[in-house]
Protein backbone atom coordinates (compact mmCIF):
# COMPACT_ATOMS: atom_id res chain seq x y z
CA UNK A 1 0.00 0.00 0.00
CA UNK A 2 1.47 3.00 -0.53
CA UNK A 3 1.56 5.67 1.65
CA UNK A 4 0.62 9.49 1.27
CA UNK A 5 3.80 11.59 1.48
CA UNK A 6 3.78 15.29 3.16
CA UNK A 7 4.39 18.26 1.51
CA UNK A 8 6.51 21.43 2.84
CA UNK A 9 3.84 24.51 3.95
CA UNK A 10 1.69 21.29 5.32
CA UNK A 11 1.13 20.95 9.61
CA UNK A 12 3.71 18.62 10.93
CA UNK A 13 2.13 15.57 12.38
CA UNK A 14 1.41 15.27 16.46
CA UNK A 15 3.03 12.29 17.75
CA UNK A 16 4.01 10.93 21.30
CA UNK A 17 6.95 8.73 21.67
CA UNK A 18 9.35 7.07 24.18
CA UNK A 19 12.86 7.62 24.38
CA UNK A 20 15.48 5.44 24.69
CA UNK A 21 15.33 5.40 28.52
CA UNK A 22 12.07 5.39 28.04
CA UNK A 23 11.13 9.18 28.63
CA UNK A 24 8.07 11.17 26.61
CA UNK A 25 9.38 13.07 23.92
CA UNK A 26 6.40 15.16 21.95
CA UNK A 27 6.68 17.06 18.98
CA UNK A 28 4.56 19.56 21.21
CA UNK A 29 7.92 19.85 23.74
CA UNK A 30 9.54 21.69 20.86
CA UNK A 31 6.58 24.34 19.76
CA UNK A 32 8.74 27.28 19.27
CA UNK A 33 11.91 25.25 18.09
CA UNK A 34 12.76 24.29 14.94
CA UNK A 35 13.37 20.39 14.58
CA UNK A 36 15.24 18.41 12.09
CA UNK A 37 13.23 15.17 12.61
CA UNK A 38 14.79 12.11 10.82
CA UNK A 39 13.76 8.26 10.34
CA UNK A 40 16.01 5.61 9.76
CA UNK A 41 15.39 1.89 9.44
CA UNK A 42 17.03 0.06 12.00
CA UNK A 43 19.61 0.84 14.69
CA UNK A 44 23.19 -0.60 14.48
CA UNK A 45 23.02 -1.48 10.49
CA UNK A 46 25.95 0.35 8.61
CA UNK A 47 23.81 3.01 6.67
CA UNK A 48 21.78 4.22 9.83
CA UNK A 49 25.22 3.95 12.25
CA UNK A 50 26.57 6.37 8.93
CA UNK A 51 23.05 8.94 9.05
CA UNK A 52 23.46 9.30 12.90
CA UNK A 53 26.99 9.66 13.22
CA UNK A 54 26.35 12.43 10.09
CA UNK A 55 24.23 14.30 12.74
CA UNK A 56 26.29 13.32 15.70
CA UNK A 57 29.27 15.40 14.17
CA UNK A 58 27.45 18.19 12.52
CA UNK A 59 24.85 18.38 15.66
CA UNK A 60 26.60 22.04 17.25
CA UNK A 61 26.23 23.59 14.19
CA UNK A 62 22.76 22.43 13.77
CA UNK A 63 22.42 22.99 17.19
CA UNK A 64 23.69 26.83 17.21
CA UNK A 65 21.32 27.69 14.37
CA UNK A 66 18.58 26.77 16.74
CA UNK A 67 17.59 23.21 15.77
CA UNK A 68 16.95 20.33 17.60
CA UNK A 69 17.88 16.77 16.00
CA UNK A 70 15.25 13.78 16.55
CA UNK A 71 16.04 10.13 15.22
CA UNK A 72 12.93 7.86 15.02
CA UNK A 73 13.26 4.19 14.40
CA UNK A 74 11.10 1.37 15.31
CA UNK A 75 13.85 -0.29 17.38
CA UNK A 76 12.92 -0.66 21.31
CA UNK A 77 14.40 1.24 23.95
CA UNK A 78 17.20 -1.91 24.46
CA UNK A 79 18.25 -1.42 20.83
CA UNK A 80 18.41 2.14 20.93
CA UNK A 81 20.56 2.73 24.34
CA UNK A 82 22.85 0.33 22.73
CA UNK A 83 23.30 2.26 19.74
CA UNK A 84 23.56 5.57 21.33
CA UNK A 85 26.06 4.56 23.86
CA UNK A 86 28.48 2.75 20.85
CA UNK A 87 28.00 5.77 18.73
CA UNK A 88 27.68 8.63 21.49
CA UNK A 89 24.60 10.09 20.05
CA UNK A 90 23.49 12.80 22.38
CA UNK A 91 20.55 13.73 20.47
CA UNK A 92 17.16 11.81 21.01
CA UNK A 93 16.43 8.45 19.57
CA UNK A 94 12.38 7.99 19.67
CA UNK A 95 10.90 4.57 19.50
CA UNK A 96 7.99 3.80 17.40
CA UNK A 97 7.16 -0.18 17.67
CA UNK A 98 3.82 -0.25 16.25
CA UNK A 99 5.07 2.47 13.37
CA UNK A 100 1.94 4.65 14.33
CA UNK A 101 4.34 7.86 13.33
CA UNK A 102 6.40 6.26 10.36
CA UNK A 103 2.93 5.92 9.04
CA UNK A 104 1.65 9.28 10.07
CA UNK A 105 4.48 10.67 7.88
CA UNK A 106 4.36 8.62 5.09
CA UNK A 107 8.06 6.99 6.20
CA UNK A 108 6.71 3.35 5.84
CA UNK A 109 6.32 1.64 2.12
CA UNK A 110 7.30 0.44 -0.97
CA UNK A 111 10.92 1.40 -1.74
CA UNK A 112 13.58 -0.50 -3.77
CA UNK A 113 16.16 -2.15 -2.15
CA UNK A 114 19.29 -4.15 -4.19
CA UNK A 115 17.25 -3.49 -7.19
CA UNK A 116 14.20 -5.20 -5.89
CA UNK A 117 10.85 -3.74 -4.64
CA UNK A 118 10.23 -4.22 -0.81
CA UNK A 119 7.81 -2.78 2.03
CA UNK A 120 10.20 -0.98 4.40
CA UNK A 121 11.07 2.13 6.26
CA UNK A 122 12.20 4.62 4.11
CA UNK A 123 14.93 7.11 4.95
CA UNK A 124 13.28 10.39 5.74
CA UNK A 125 13.78 13.82 6.98
CA UNK A 126 11.95 16.76 7.93
CA UNK A 127 12.29 20.13 9.04
CA UNK A 128 9.60 21.56 10.92
CA UNK A 129 9.37 25.36 12.17
CA UNK A 130 8.56 27.09 15.28
CA UNK A 131 5.14 26.85 14.74
CA UNK A 132 4.55 23.38 13.83
CA UNK A 133 5.00 23.97 9.85
CA UNK A 134 6.94 21.39 7.47
CA UNK A 135 9.69 23.57 5.84
CA UNK A 136 11.17 20.48 4.26
CA UNK A 137 9.89 16.77 3.73
CA UNK A 138 12.61 14.95 2.37
CA UNK A 139 12.12 10.82 1.63
CA UNK A 140 14.61 8.37 0.06
CA UNK A 141 17.04 10.18 1.37
CA UNK A 142 21.15 8.66 1.31
CA UNK A 143 22.99 7.52 4.30
CA UNK A 144 25.93 9.30 3.46
CA UNK A 145 26.16 13.35 2.51
CA UNK A 146 22.47 13.73 3.73
CA UNK A 147 23.34 16.09 6.49
CA UNK A 148 25.32 17.80 4.26
CA UNK A 149 22.99 18.23 1.43
CA UNK A 150 20.71 19.07 4.06
CA UNK A 151 23.05 21.63 5.43
CA UNK A 152 22.97 23.18 2.17
CA UNK A 153 18.82 23.30 2.04
CA UNK A 154 18.87 25.21 5.69
CA UNK A 155 21.87 27.45 4.62
CA UNK A 156 24.14 26.90 6.85
CA UNK A 157 27.19 26.02 4.39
Amino acid sequence: MAQSRLEAGTPAPAFTLADKDGATVSLADYAGTKVVLYFYPAASTPGCTTQACDFRDNLASLQAARYVVLGVSKDGADALQKFAAEEHLTFPLLSDPDMTVHHAYGTYGEKSMYGKTVMGVIRSTFVIDEHGTLEHALYNVKATGHVASLRKKLGLD
